[in-house]
C-alpha cells in the first residue's frame, strides 16, 4: 500500500505514495527539506512555481517551506543578541539548507525522517547549536509532520518556527475560511481589524496575522474544487498568517509559533535551555465538501 521511490530531477526527489488511496507526495531534502508537491486523487493540493524553484537565487514559492529560526522578517534583517548584531533574512535559513535523510519506512505510512543540524555557516548568523528532526508521514488524505527541536548549545536558545504551505487555488471567490480568531493585524502589526470570515481578494496583496487564535484547528473550503482543507497544530503554534497575491493561483495559511520580530521582542518566543528539546505537530487533512 505504501511506497517510497527516488528520482533525479534538478534535485533528488523522494516520492512518498499511498497507492491504495491515490495519494502522492514529493520531498526534496537538499532544498530545505521541502515538500514540493502533493496530489490526492489526481488533484494538486500544493502550488509550485517551478521556474523559481530551479533558480537558487530566488526564494521558493510553493510547496510547504519550513520557517526557522524566525517567521517573517526582522527590521533591517537584524537579530540583536548579547550586544552583537546577526543578519537573518526573512523566514530564516532552514528552507535554504540541505537536510539529511536519516530513515524511511512504509510500514504504517509512507514516512521519511529528515534532520538539520547547526554548522559553521549557521553559527555566523544564529549563534546557537541545534538539531531539528522532522518526520513526514503520508496516509491517504492526511499529511502529518511531527517535529523535534533540540538545543545543543551551552546557552538558552530562542527561536520561532513555522510552515508556509502554498495551497493551489485558482478561484479565490469560491473560498470560505474558518479561522479561529475574531481579529487580525496587518503586516507591521500596527493596526487590528475585525474578522468575520471574509477577505477582499481584489487587493493586490493580503498579508495578515491572526495573533490570538482560540483553537488548534483551522480550515478553508474551496467550493469550486469541492474540497475542504483542514489544519491541525500543537500548542507550539500561536499564530496563523494568511498571505496571497492577486492573480496568483495560491493562498497560504501558515501556522507560526510566534509573530514577526519575535526573536528581538520575545513575544511568544520559544526558549530552550541547554540540552533541552521540544516537539511540534502539524497535520493537513483534505476531504470532499
Amino acid at each position: 500500500m505504501f511506497h517510497i521511490s527516488i528520482k533525479q530531477d534538478d534535485y533528488l526527489n523522494y516520492i512518498l505514495e499511498d497507492r491504495e488511496n491515490n495519494s502522492r507526495m514529493e520531498v526534496v531534502p537538499e532544498k530545505g527539506g521541502i515538500i514540493t508537491a502533493w496530489k490526492l486523487n489526481g488533484q494538486d493540493i500544493f502550488y509550485l512555481d517551478k521556474e523559481r524553484f530551479k533558480n537558487p537565487q530566488l526564494s521558493v514559492r510553493g510547496g510547504n517551506p519550513i520557517l526557522f529560526p524566525i517567521c517573517g522578517n526582522l527590521p533591517d534583517n537584524l537579530f540583536l543578541y548579547e550586544g552583537k548584531e546577526y543578519q537573518l533574512k526573512q523566514h530564516g535559513f532552514a528552507r535554504d539548507l540541505p537536510w539529511e535523510v536519516i530513515s524511511q519506512s512504509t510500514d504504517e505510512a509512507a514516512q521519511i525522517v529528515l534532520r538539520l543540524s547547526s554548522n559553521e555557516e549557521t553559527l555566523l548568523i544564529y549563534p546557537f547549536e541545534f538539531e531539528l528532526t522532522f518526520t513526514y508521514q503520508l496516509v491517504a488524505n492526511r499529511l502529518i509532520i511531527t517535529q523535534e527541536y533540540y538545543n545543543k548549545s551551552n546557552q538558552i536558545m530562542p527561536f520561532s518556527v513555522g510552515f508556509h504551505p502554498y495551497f493551489w487555488c485558482q478561484d479565490k471567490s469560491s473560498l470560505s475560511l474558518d479561522i479561529p480568531a475574531s481579529e487580525y493585524s496587518n503586516k507591521t502589526g500596527e493596526k487590528t481589524f475585525p474578522f468575520a470570515g471574509n477577505l477582499d481578494y481584489d487587493q493586490d496583496e493580503i498579508d495578515i496575522a491572526f495573533r490570538t487564535i482560540t483553537k488548534d484547528t483551522a480550515s478553508f473550503v474551496n467550493y469550486k474544487r469541492n474540497m475542504k482543507v483542514s489544519l491541525k497544530y500543537s500548542n507550539l503554534f500561536s499564530t496563523l498568517v494568511f498571505w496571497t497575491l492577486k492573480g496568483k493561483d495560491y493562498i497560504c495559511l501558515e501556522p507560526w509559533s510566534a509573530p514577526r520580530n519575535a526573536l528581538n521582542t520575545g513575544e511568544k518566543t520559544t526558549y530552550l535551555k541547554p540540552s533541552q528539546g521540544c516537539r511540534g505537530y502539524f497535520e493537513i487533512i483534505v476531504s470532499n465538501t
